[in-house]
This record gives C-alpha cells, structure tokens and sequence, in this order.
C-alpha cells in the first residue's frame, strides 16, 4: 500500500511540476514578445519622426511619405500574432527601405543634424529589436520542445497549452538596418 501511495505522489509530484514547467515557459514567451513589441513600436514612432522631419523639405516626393506612413499605421494600430506582425513589418522596411533611397537626392537633408540623429537611433533600435527577437524566438524554441515532450506534453494538451509562433523575417534584405542602407553597404541576416 505504502508503496502505491509513493509512487501516486511522484506521478503527482510530476505532473505538477510539468505544469509549472510550462506556465513558467509561457510567461517568458509572453515577456519576450512584450520586449518585441516595445523595440518595434519604438521603430513606428522614430519612422514617424522621420517621415515629418523629411516633410519640411520642398520637392519630397509626397507619395513616398504617404506609403511610409500607411505602413507604420498597419503595424501601430493592431494586436496582431508574431506572423501577421512579421509580414505588416517587412512591408514597413520596405516602404522605409524606398523613403531612405529617396533621401539620397537631397543632400541638404541627408546632413541634418536631426535626420541624422533619427537615423542613428533608429539603427540602434533595430538592434534591439534584432536582439529582442532573437530572445522571444528562443523562448518559444524553448516552450514549444517542453509542449511537445512527455510528461510536459501531456499536461500542455490538458491544460490547452498551445506552441507559440516564432517571429522570423521573410527575407534577409529584411535584416538590412537603416544606417547600411544609407550608407550603400548591405546587411546580412541575424
């Protein structure tokens, strides 16, 4: 009897730990993702920036701007998953990747000293949203190996855990910061 009893409570004893694995996991993926959030939402906001410092040179090509500012409301203006924020995101690289190729023929902006110091924040913060991404895609590696592996699994499916969706680029032209892009150099994938 004695010996039922020790074994039920190590069968609990694991269980419970299981679930704690994976609540644990959980929230670290969801802190991550926060983190993520916050660099790209710091992005919009410096591109924002960007785009009214470029509006106060004549001749800007407004359409430009206009596409710029579109995409940085898709990506500001919604709760989205890591894929759809992912795919809203290149479209916002791209559309900066065009606004910065404009740039270059207008020499009188490109040495402001206030575009500049947007452009270098800006490539600071695309940094930090490398190296965020690069955290929140390892902590969803990380969680979604504890729902897939038993014991764990079998709590995850229980209790509805579910994996959670990596952030990744589509593309390694994604990966390019806006000071490279500037500066004609081409970056490479993180």
């Amino acid at each position: 009897m004695g010996l039922v009893i020790a074994a039920a409570a190590t069968v609990v004893i694991a269980l419970v730990v299981s679930y704690n694995r994976l609540a644990n996991m959980r929230n670290v993926v969801r802190a991550a993702w926060s983190d993520v959030d916050v660099q790209l939402k710091r992005r919009a906001e410096l591109i924002s920036n960007l785009v009214e410092t470029t509006k106060g040179y004549s001749g800007f090509e407004q359409q430009t701007l206009a596409l710029v500012t579109r995409a940085r409301s898709t990506v500001a203006g919604s709760d989205m998953s890591p894929q759809e924020r992912a795919g809203a995101e290149a479209k916002l690289a791209a559309r900066l990747q065009q606004m910065l190729a404009v740039v270059e023929n207008y020499p009188e902006l490109k040495a402001s000293a206030q575009f500049l110091r947007l452009q270098e924040e800006l490539s600071a913060t695309e940094t930090n949203i490398a190296n965020a991404r690069r955290y929140y895609n390892a902590a969803v590696r990380d969680y979604n190996t504890l729902v897939e592996s038993f014991p764990s699994g079998l709590m995850a499916s229980i209790f509805a855990f579910r994996k959670a969706e990596f952030f990744e680029l589509d593309s390694a032209g994604e990966a390019v910061t806006p000071s490279a892009m500037m500066d004609g150099e081409s970056g490479g994938p993180e």
